[in-house]
């Protein structure tokens, strides 16, 4: 065979190689090395803890999965509103949350609650244990959650002054005795 047709073989290989690889690329590329749609992406590094500005707002910190933002979206939207017993369960959207209606509320924005729980349901909620982004503590009579650091509650316990009743993000720790922990399955 004469050399310039083997070399016209080996480039016309060497192009359609090349071709094909870069029409895999935009497929490979579509998720960037995060999760297919419909599942959690990776996060890149260890939870990081989200702001609380003085308006007691929560910011996101960058590393969060898109699970925990839209959690925390969720709780900036009704952090203002005021305690009312049964509030968040009858709808989402309510004039008033207590306390498993608002953790139900971020949770259900979060994609990970189809329905409202009262805290008894949310003691059987997800999987055993703390999570490394939310993390759910209820009993019988109270619940609240944890989302990147921040207490996401409608009782005051342990601030050094009284934010309001209601749905607050909350800088403080409170114990655990008494609570069962919930995490996301997922996350």
């Amino acid at each position: 065979m004469p050399t310039q047709l083997r070399t016209g073989r080996t480039g016309l290989a060497a192009a359609l190689i090349t071709a094909s690889l870069l029409l895999a690329a935009p497929a490979a590329a579509q998720t960037g090395g995060t999760a297919l749609p419909g599942e959690e992406e990776p996060t890149s590094s260890t939870p990081q803890k989200a702001k609380l500005t003085s308006t007691g707002k929560a910011i996101p910190p960058p590393n969060a999965p898109a699970r925990v933002v839209r959690a925390i979206q969720a709780g900036n939207r009704i952090r203002k509103q005021p305690y009312l017993y049964g509030g968040g369960h009858a709808s989402w959207e309510s004039t008033g949350y207590d306390c498993s209606g608002a953790v139900s509320y971020v949770l259900h924005a979060a994609r990970m609650l189809k329905t409202p729980l009262a805290s008894g349901g949310l003691m059987r909620w997800g999987k055993k244990g703390k999570g490394s982004w939310i993390t759910v503590y209820a009993n019988p009579s109270h619940a609240y959650a944890v989302i990147a650091g921040l207490r996401w509650d409608t009782s005051a316990v342990n601030e050094p002054y009284n934010s309001g009743s209601g749905p607050r993000w909350r800088r403080t720790k409170r114990s655990p005795t008494g609570y069962k922990v919930r995490h996301w399955r997922k996350l």
